[in-house]
């Protein structure tokens, strides 16, 4: 599932100054996306359309393999 969600924001980014860190915590794999202050803008997107519809791609994969999934952005330097 990194796979697909490194793939996603690399094609909306075009750049690969994105880090995303995985851990897993009471049965929630948690998906941490460190981005560029710059780019944060287009990962949201107006009214945060983008990540909600990242959000519910990547909810797909997750029930595939009956586990569930958080995606949160973080603004590195």
């Amino acid at each position: 599932m990194k796979q697909t969600l490194e793939y996603i924001i690399s094609s909306i980014l075009s750049t690969e100054e994105i880090k995303i860190d995985e851990s897993e915590e009471d049965g929630v794999t948690n998906f941490t996306v460190h981005v560029v202050k710059d780019n944060m803008g287009k990962i949201i997107g107006k009214e945060g359309k983008v990540i909600r519809a990242i959000r519910n791609v990547m909810r797909i994969p997750a029930i595939r393999v009956d586990k569930r999934i958080n995606i949160s952005l973080e603004e590195t330097a």
